[in-house]
């Protein structure tokens, strides 16, 4: 198992403090959000020269919120291409469509379509995982179940989000860790009270039985803390760090 951080930036500063920090705080690498590698998009050999001294330093992409049309597609496509470019290990899409019965045409569709997007993020070296998301088309565990028997190949992977899980209405967090373990490729440890994402430890999510399910079910994929509460950096990274090791070592 890897250790992972993610955190928005507001400006170049604070996204400079973020891909040299991240590494010195004990983590293995990052997961960027979109607006952190946008702008190397078309142009991922100016990224290894600026970042490629800061191993993991793109371990993951984060990417979505745009609908899976035409647009969205290429969009994504794009995300392969410089994920193969810089190395990236990961690609963790959360989807901007909005929430469908999964029995409908349009959930099997979306389906459909990240599946071969799947396979093309293999055969460019690198994997996609789907991020369940409130709010949209794969929400609650009835959207994963349809999903994941939909998908074949193996071509997409999945990325829980504790606290996405649980403002989505699911409150047996583990048991989704258990259920879905082989799909299971990353864990956003997020922390959630009052309607707000919170510093990992300081929200109302009971995590004990979340660190027993990882246990249980052997999980060899990345333990991300994705922090997004607005915290000082260095002080959230360092908080986080500790929650996920004193968790782990439990």
């Amino acid at each position: 198992m890897k250790l992972g951080f993610s955190k928005p930036t507001r400006d170049a500063e604070a996204q400079r403090a973020l891909f040299t920090q991240f590494g010195p705080a004990g983590f293995d690498g990052l997961q960027l959000k979109f607006g952190q590698y946008r702008e190397y998009l078309t142009d991922p050999s100016r990224f290894r020269d600026e970042w490629g001294a800061f191993p993991g330093v793109a371990s993951g992409l984060i990417i979505g919120g745009d609908m899976l049309d035409a647009a969205g597609v290429a969009n994504l496509r794009a995300v392969i291409g410089f994920a193969q470019a810089v190395g990236s290990e990961r690609i963790v899409y959360w989807p901007g469509d909005p929430p469908q019965d999964p029995a409908s045409e349009a959930f099997a569709t979306f389906a459909r379509t990240l599946t071969e997007l799947g396979k093309e993020a293999q055969q460019a070296g690198t994997r996609l995982s789907l991020h369940h998301h409130y709010r949209q088309i794969v929400m609650t565990r009835a959207d994963l179940d349809r999903f994941f028997a939909l998908v074949n190949d193996g071509a997409v992977g999945l990325t829980i989000d504790t606290a996405h899980l649980v403002k989505s209405g699911v409150t047996d967090v583990a048991a989704v860790i258990r259920d879905f373990h082989p799909f299971l490729d990353t864990i956003h440890m997020k922390d959630f009270a009052d309607g707000e994402w919170r510093v990992l430890g300081e929200g109302n999510i009971n995590f004990a039985p979340i660190f027993a399910a990882i246990h249980a079910c052997g999980f060899a994929g990345w333990l991300c803390a994705d922090e997004e509460s607005g915290s000082e950096l260095r002080a959230g990274m360092d908080a986080c760090y500790h929650f996920l090791t004193d968790g782990m070592a439990s």
